[in-house]
């Protein structure tokens, strides 16, 4: 598996500043491509998994919260708030487990 610093990071590649964390996330190719913080936050593909796990999972947890009110045509003005808050969960706990995952430790010399 070939492991090379990410053309589209920047920090990691010399042409900005040395990235104080370094992360491992996968192309699509197969290989590992190393990214700052920064980069690895807008990864696409850790982005699209994200995304899918919190509709997947935010769209059951709606369902099982709020879906007695909903399914009886109630929607107070509470929902409003609440739903979003549902999706924005398990897409923050998919993106820190992604990157807690994809963080490299070394050392600095």
């Amino acid at each position: 598996m070939r492991v090379t610093p990410d053309s589209t990071c920047p920090h990691l590649t010399g042409q900005g500043h040395v990235a104080a964390r370094v992360f491992r996330m996968s192309r699509s190719d197969g290989a590992i491509a190393l990214k700052c913080a920064a980069c690895a936050l807008g990864d696409r593909r850790m982005l699209r998994r994200s995304v899918l796990t919190a509709i997947v999972v935010g769209t059951i947890l709606v369902l099982i919260n709020q879906g007695p009110a909903l399914f009886a045509g109630d929607f107070p003005s509470a929902l409003a708030w609440k739903i979003p808050l549902t999706y924005l969960v398990p897409f923050c706990v998919a993106s820190w487990g992604s990157l807690t995952n994809a963080y490299l430790r070394h050392r600095r010399d």
